[in-house]
């Protein structure tokens, strides 16, 4: 350790940097290695400081560890000079994975022997200097000297930095003469707000040019996804990406790839058929289809239809249905069982090429053990050949063996399963095959079978990425990349497949599409256009890391879509009947109503206006109260769009002294003194059924135990739904359809709920019409 240590400071790393590298077990051997490379061509004289520092940065940098003799050589040769020479160095090696290297390539990429003289940094200079004189003159040294160092920088790509700076420093001072008093004054106060804004502008750029994401505010899903907020790499150049395995069949792979796909950006949704897709499910929906539309590429939905047991025909077509409705349409719909053939025929191969077995050890019986010990592992390559195909047979029974993969994965798992027994009927294959591919095994397969260049999946698979790497080039395939990036969560829900099952058992909530679920069918129901929820995504972003978002801003997103497009009508959900005394009884007119008041451009409709109308019960109050501005025996109240004012004459009470009429008399709003406020009114309405839903779970956190220790079962909101049976609506929603959308004026957005009849309207209360003050 002492030797080594010592090792490091001799190449100029300080001793506090020389103790945090030895920390790192595969820097340290990295960079001991790159030292004896490098003084095996410099031979006694050692290694010097400005060589020590390159070959540090190098080995930190350095993703392919097979390139790290020829660019240890290239540094101690004095080839690679500079932190820009390396920099395109390091770019040059990750972009030709392939032996032997071009020689001429790498010189003419990395600026190997090129001379920067000072007259070229001169004349450069001269030329920035001269592009911004006028503006140089005019604020002198307050003037942005970082803008001309960058721009010489470009132009001398393979020059000295410090070089550059003095010559820039020279010419300045020559421009400007030396700083006199007014230069180095204090700059005056600046508006604090321009402050900070333009720090976040700042702070912004330097994330971006750390290729970190930022999320813009008003940024479209689809501008994120041409690669704004993500920097892929492109078809064909898998091997770019950092973690990606480079075999010696893989630019033989990658090309027969570019071949069969001419280039084009492959995308796929891959769900399983064993449930409703959810909010989370609508984020990887819209990356997916959305990065490949947005690149002109394509996106297949592939259900991964590998566990019979649990699949049945509705998931499938509700699947489908769910992306069609989010306003995507897939290139092709495919099954991983479409290929059942062929994995089998691939498993095969795996055996013959010595990397899987059949195994007869339950799972149970292997907790706690190291399986690279069991005696399954060793047996002879045409014994697990014999055995797989008598699996495939039927010839064994559920549980009795396995064929198992020997990789070992990232959480520490060994050997993973790639094909289990079961005799269960699949739904297209029916009794055909009694034997089931592992996700594991079929997925990264599918993948490649269908040439998909970026597999998208969320953070919880990146665990899997290295058997997903390994299985592929294991058998000699085309290897796409897997991305992970953060999957989407929302509060005071829960969304998982077996606890909505129990909320449905229960008698909790109905079913599936049930409004205070979160699955897609159930924001339908409910009414959230999909728009929306696709702008939700949108201002979620694209992010790697896990989010947790409240649901008050999904239900902005359906706010500000539904203020834009559903129709204003007028409901009462607590009628008052009142009794206009000054209109003759029978008298009949119409009242025209913009179906958007703030735009009349959008059309209207008419509703009758009678002697009889009904308002809400909270709009009238017997005694006056401070602050309250409706109608009390003592205020008039206006009638929205009828043009009256009416003012109560008598309050009319039942036996236990309710207040159930009102008899009122009217006048015209442009003779009556402008009332405090205008209310809402239904006159010979129709009756209706309306459904108020508030949050279903009490807490945030309904799966937490340290928030609900009793489980989320026992975190039901009582007053999820309220359920009014007899409310009324004016006449122009009469013939509206399933999931038709409208704003009842003063009440909220409401949508039309599928049990409705031809006798009797069902409204779902979609959101109220601003967020309520009292949610968190």
């Amino acid at each position: 350790m002492a030797d080594t240590l010592a090792l490091f400071t001799s190449i100029g790393l300080s001793e506090q940097k020389a103790k945090e590298t030895l920390k790192n077990e595969a820097l340290s051997s990295s960079l001991k290695e790159a030292i004896a490379q490098a003084q095996r061509v410099s031979g006694s004289a050692g290694v010097a400081k400005a060589t020590g520092t390159l070959l540090y940065t190098m080995v930190s940098r350095l993703k392919d560890s097979k390139r790290l003799a020829f660019l240890s050589d290239s540094i101690a040769q004095r080839k690679i000079c500079t932190e820009q020479q390396l920099s395109a160095a390091l770019d040059f090696v990750r972009d030709h994975p392939q032996d032997p290297i071009n020689q001429k390539q790498f010189d003419e990429a990395c600026g190997v022997g090129v001379v920067v003289t000072p007259e070229q940094i001169e004349n450069a200079v001269e030329a920035v200097i001269q592009k911004h004189k006028e503006q140089l003159l005019k604020e002198r040294y307050r003037f942005n000297m970082g803008l001309l160092m960058g721009e010489a920088r470009t132009v001398l790509k393979w020059a000295d930095g410090k070089a550059i700076k003095n010559e820039v420093d020279m010419q300045v001072l020559h421009l400007l003469g030396p700083k006199t008093e007014a230069d180095l004054e204090k700059k005056s106060k600046v508006n604090l707000r321009t402050v900070f804004l333009e720090h976040v502008c700042w702070v912004v750029m330097c994330l971006c040019c750390l290729g970190l994401e930022v999320e813009a505010e008003g940024k479209s899903l689809m501008d994120q996804l041409r690669g704004e907020a993500l920097k892929f790499h492109k078809p064909g150049e898998n091997f770019k990406t950092e973690g990606y395995v480079v075999t010696p069949k893989t630019m033989e792979m990658l090309k027969k790839h570019l071949d069969e796909t001419g280039g084009q950006i492959r995308t796929r949704f891959p769900p399983e058929p064993n449930g409703i897709l959810h909010i989370g499910h609508a984020k990887a929906i819209n990356f997916n289809f959305g990065y490949a539309k947005a690149n002109n590429g394509i996106c297949f939905l592939r259900y991964d239809d590998t566990n019979p047991e649990k699949e049945e025909e509705k998931y499938f077509t509700a699947i489908k249905e769910m992306v069609e409705w989010l306003g995507y349409t897939p290139y092709a719909v495919t099954h991983a069982s479409d290929h059942f053939q062929k994995l089998y025929d691939l498993a095969m191969d795996l055996i013959r090429r010595g990397h899987a077995y059949v195994c007869h050890q339950k799972v149970d019986e292997l907790k706690g053990h190291n399986i690279a010990q069991s005696p399954w592992r060793d047996r002879p390559i045409e014994e697990s050949l014999v055995l797989f195909e008598r699996m495939k047979n039927g010839l064994f029974a559920e549980a009795e063996a396995t064929l198992r993969m020997k990789m070992v994965m990232e959480d520490g798992k060994l050997d993973p399963v790639a094909y289990r027994i079961k005799y269960t009927p699949h739904h297209r294959s029916g009794d055909e095959w009694c034997i089931y591919p592992t996700y594991d095994y079929t997925h990264c397969l599918c993948d490649s079978i269908e040439n998909i260049t970026h597999s998208l999946c969320t953070k919880e698979f990146q665990s899997r990425r290295s058997a997903y790497y390994w299985l592929c080039n294991a058998l000699d395939l085309y290897c796409p990349v897997q991305w992970e990036y953060g999957r989407l969560n929302l509060t005071y829900t829960v969304v998982s497949k077996r606890k909505i099952i129990k909320l449905v058992d229960t008698g909790v909530v109905r079913d599936w599409d049930d409004p205070r679920l979160f699955t897609l069918t159930a924001l339908r129901r409910r009414g959230f256009p999909p728009e929306a929820i696709n702008n939700f995504c949108a201002r979620v972003g694209v992010t790697v890391s896990q989010t947790t978002t409240e649901p008050h801003l999904l239900e902005a997103c359906v706010r500000d879509f539904l203020n834009e497009t559903a129709p204003r009508a007028m409901a009462i959900l607590e009628p008052l009947k009142v009794t206009i005394t000054n209109l003759p009884e029978g008298s009949k007119s119409e009242v025209q109503v913009p179906n958007f008041p703030a735009n009349e451009a959008k059309g209207s409709h008419m509703v009758p206006f009678s002697a009889t109308i009904f308002i809400e019960q909270s709009d009238f109050k017997e005694v006056m109260e401070k602050g309250y501005k409706r109608l009390t025996p003592e205020q008039p109240v206006g009638l929205r769009h009828a043009g009256y004012v009416i003012s109560v004459q008598k309050v009319i009470k039942d036996a236990q002294g309710k207040v159930v009429e009102l008899q009122v008399s009217c006048c015209s709003s442009e003779a009556a003194e402008k009332p405090k406020a205008f209310i809402h009114w239904v006159s010979q309405p129709l009756a209706c059924e309306v459904r108020l839903y508030e949050r279903l779970f009490i807490h945030k956190n309904p799966e937490d135990p340290s928030e609900v220790p009793n489980g989320f079962l026992s975190d039901i909101n009582p007053n999820s739904l309220n359920t009014i049976s007899n409310a009324l609506v004016d006449t122009s929603v009469k013939g509206a359809k399933v999931l038709d959308k409208f704003q009842f004026e003063r009440v909220g957005y409401f949508s039309v709920d599928p049990d409705s009849t031809e006798e009797k309207l069902v409204f779902n209360r979609t959101v109220t019409l601003k967020e309520d003050p009292g949610k968190v």
